[in-house]
């Protein structure tokens, strides 16, 4: 746990770092940076959905996904836990909401993730986390200088996803396979465009309900040999 702890910790530096630097910039500033945030963002997206092997198998990950995160309400439930967050830190931040979502996406949605908290549980080796922690650590700084305070409620999430992939490691070593990391990375790679989406203002999606998309997109892969896909 210990690189999913250090990582954790940088975010919270960095959003501290951003959240100071932020509340200096005028408005027209802030705007800048966020476009610019949104811009990243899809760029980041766009690099992970080019991972996918097989199209058909992100499509039919987001769809059911989708509709098993709609059934859930999964957006409605990580908004009630950042309002709850954002009383508690008694935050008046506007943008508490989208700054905790979007961090614990881009945060938690990608194959460092994966692979470092793994990797960790499997061997305790966590240099991969400690370079992730350093990333996750600067891009706090812009995001929270742009989100607000929720960026840094995103090292809760963090701990909560990575730990649990760490003390899961053995367990869950097949996300290793090279097949299922490329279509899992790509469909999170969508999720992280559709983020970008609504840091641009281009549109809102209920992103939050898309995550089963990951689950599936998994059991979709690892059963793809079965059917010839």
């Amino acid at each position: 746990m210990r690189g999913t702890l250090v990582n954790a910790a940088a975010i919270l530096i960095g959003s501290g770092i951003g959240l100071a630097a932020g509340g200096r910039l005028p408005e027209r500033f802030q705007r800048v940076v966020t476009s610019s945030l949104g811009l990243a963002t899809l760029l980041i997206g766009a690099q992970m959905a080019l991972k996918a092997e097989n199209v058909l198998v992100v499509i039919a990950s987001l769809v059911i996904g989708g509709l098993a995160g709609e059934w859930l309400d999964i957006e409605g439930a990580l908004e009630r836990v950042g309002a709850r967050l954002k009383s508690w830190l008694r935050s008046g931040s506007g943008t508490f909401g989208t700054g905790y979502v979007t961090a614990s996406l881009v945060f938690c949605v990608g194959p460092m993730t994966i692979v470092g908290s793994i990797q960790e549980g499997l061997g305790g080796r966590a240099d991969l986390l400690y370079t992730k922690s350093l990333l996750d650590g600067a891009a706090s700084v812009a995001f929270a200088s742009a989100l607000g305070a929720g960026v840094s409620c995103a090292a809760v999430t963090v701990v909560v996803v990575q730990g649990t992939l760490t003390l899961l490691g053995v367990r869950l070593a097949v996300l290793l396979r090279p097949d299922v990391l490329s279509e899992l990375t790509a469909t999170g790679g969508l999720l992280i465009l559709a983020m970008g989406f609504l840091l641009l203002d281009i549109k809102r999606l209920r992103v939050a309900n898309l995550l089963p998309a990951l689950l599936v997109a998994v059991f979709l892969t690892t059963l793809r040999p079965l059917f010839g896909w």
